[in-house]
């Protein structure tokens, strides 16, 4: 009768539960990758700004300084949609995940706190900097923007070190009934994911933003615009990029061996491995099964190696743990880590074919095919954020706090969710039709001269000083 009186009061609402869970995390998993986008543009792009601002003073290049005033109104532009995506999500983890804000709210709310401040400070710097175009000397302007690049280095870090921490927790006790206690806040901000993950999305958010910039401009250059504008509008975003490609390969390489380490069920659904042993092959593409790895390409042994630079180092296999212990999707996870990789590989290359042209002409190469591997590579690089935001997130499936606590425990019980989250998807998708067409008009009315920067007073259209006595 005890049973039948628990099943009697809880069913409903777990049966309630249960069935928001699906529309909870297709509301999260949208937002979070429509937002992650704006994310990283808010970090890359005030580097962009700065360094064509540079070049520019330093120079004495208008060209340059052109593209660092058109650049932080592109800036601008993202920034503000990026708040109303950023506000949006903020309130999601406490309508969609109530019991996770509730239990660990006085752990991670110190990271969005700073995050916070971080944002706030970005916007304020971000206006001085737009409106000081008119208003102040060239240096004094320049450095008036250093901040904003800080400030969106500090906001990423304050919001990846949750997700962090997520992956890694740390930082608090658990009391009875779950109940969190002894928090401390320099382990939970300084996590052990923290070292290989922050940098880790802080380059990719360079990445993006460089290739996506660059490859506008090859666009540009295929319909014939060769000038100055346009050569270096390329040559900065695509430099720096390719610069930091390398140095992000050995970051995830890093990061997966950390991961192989800390989360073995995560990492053996990424690879497809489902019994624990050594000399474990390598799979490119193919498709995870019960039985194994099908249809792949396999390199045997090179999977043990990446993970412990030997062959006889030993894989966790995904049969260590329960079935409801595992990532929902092993097919999915595999072929987003070789996305990334693989583009990440292309990344590279295409860094080398630019650095031998440089080399030897010290210009880019003049090749249709090169400057159509560019325009590709921005939305190659896009794609290869959201494949690694897929592999952590999928990734650590069934847990939103690794091996403390299930999504299915925090996900709301409220009804009502299929319909947040068609009105989510309506918002989105205006809120990014809207930039686009902004976007657009702005970049057509700069070509066709309607849209005129005006008064830079160290910049391209800086008016001709008024000689002494003249009217």
């Amino acid at each position: 009768m005890a049973d039948a009186g628990w099943v009697a009061t809880h069913l409903p609402s777990v049966l309630a539960t249960s069935s928001q869970l699906l529309p909870a995390r297709e509301q999260m998993g949208f937002t979070l990758g429509f937002h992650i986008v704006l994310a990283c543009l808010g970090v890359g792009f005030p580097a962009m700004m700065l360094i064509a601002n540079y070049i520019g003073l330093r120079r004495k290049d208008p060209v340059a300084l052109e593209l660092a005033q058109r650049w932080s109104k592109v800036a601008a532009v993202t920034f503000a949609v990026g708040a109303v995506t950023g506000t949006v999500l903020s309130f999601e983890f406490g309508l969609l995940w109530p019991e996770f804000t509730k239990r660990f709210g006085q752990v991670f709310g110190i990271l969005f706190t700073i995050e916070g401040i971080f944002f706030f400070l970005e916007a304020i710097f971000l206006t001085i900097y737009i409106f000081g175009w008119k208003r102040l000397s060239g240096w004094t302007h320049f450095w008036t923007g250093v901040p904003v690049a800080i400030c969106g280095i500090g906001g990423a870090f304050s919001v990846v070190a949750v997700n962090s921490w997520m992956n890694q927790p740390q930082g608090f006790t658990l009391g009875a009934g779950g109940s969190v206690t002894d928090v401390d806040p320099l382990k939970v901000i300084f996590n052990p994911a923290v070292p290989y993950e922050v940098p880790h999305m802080i380059l990719a958010a360079y990445l993006l933003t460089c290739f996506l910039v660059a490859s506008v401009y090859a666009v540009g250059m295929l319909r014939g615009r060769r000038d100055h504008h346009h050569r270096l509008g390329l040559l900065i975003p695509l430099t720096v990029g390719c610069i930091l490609a390398p140095v992000q390969f050995m970051v995830g390489d890093t990061a997966a061996r950390e991961i192989a380490k800390h989360q073995p069920i995560k990492f053996a659904a990424i690879e497809c491995v489902q019994h624990t042993h050594s000399d474990v092959t390598e799979y490119l593409g193919g498709r995870c099964t019960a039985d194994g790895e099908k249809w792949g390409i396999g390199i045997p042994g090179l999977d043990s190696f990446l993970v412990g630079f030997s062959t006889d180092t030993q894989v966790t296999g995904l049969d260590t743990v329960p079935a409801s212990d595992r990532p929902p999707d092993n097919t999915l996870l595999h072929w987003a880590f070789d996305f990334m990789v693989g583009i990440g590989s292309a990344l590279i290359a295409l860094g080398v074919w630019f650095g031998i042209a440089w080399a030897r002409r010290r210009d880019i190469p003049k090749t249709k095919w090169f400057l159509r591997a560019v325009a590709i590579s921005g939305v190659a690089t896009l794609a290869t954020v959201e494949c690694g935001w897929i592999v952590t997130e999928v990734g650590r499936q069934p847990w939103i706090v690794y091996k403390v606590m299930r999504t299915e425990d925090a996900v709301t019980g409220a009804s009502g969710i299929w319909v947040t989250l068609g009105l989510v998807l309506v918002l989105y998708a205006a809120l990014g039709v809207t930039a686009i067409l902004v976007l657009r008009s702005m970049a057509r009315r700069w070509r066709e001269g309607d849209f005129p920067d005006e008064g830079v007073p160290y910049g391209p259209t800086a008016p001709a000083p008024i000689e002494e006595g003249s009217k």
